[in-house]
């Protein structure tokens, strides 16, 4: 299998069948935020992705997202800062797109507070 190299603000289709308990099911998409030089490391198989929803809160860790031709989204999604998930890219389908610099910005102080740093 080839391995597939992510870039950290990119949104991908993740398949994650199987889940257990109440994570996340089927293909559904993800935000990478992992660096680039972890990501480009042939010997790390791994990339830490953020989950998207189209149900989202109004609360500091989840940051909204509007559809536009970057990032590629069917629909008004919330990014779930505080899901931080470490993944095999395995489960990486296809890039959707990518989110812009300043939506990136909103999505890393969402994560600091999420993570209580």
């Amino acid at each position: 299998m080839s391995q597939t190299n992510p870039r950290r603000g990119e949104i991908w289709l993740v398949d994650w069948n199987p889940g257990r308990g109440s994570e996340q099911l089927g293909r559904r998409p993800a935000l990478v935020i992992q660096t680039d030089a972890a990501n480009s490391n042939p010997r790390y198989p791994n990339t830490i992705v953020l989950t998207l929803s189209t149900k989202g809160l109004p609360v500091s860790t989840h940051v909204k997202l509007e559809p536009d031709s970057t990032n590629s989204l069917r629909e008004t999604s919330w990014v779930k800062c505080e899901q931080v998930l470490t993944i095999s890219k395995e489960r990486l389908l296809q890039k959707w797109g990518q989110v812009s610099p300043g939506d990136l910005k909103r999505i890393e102080k969402s994560v600091a507070t999420a993570l209580g740093m």
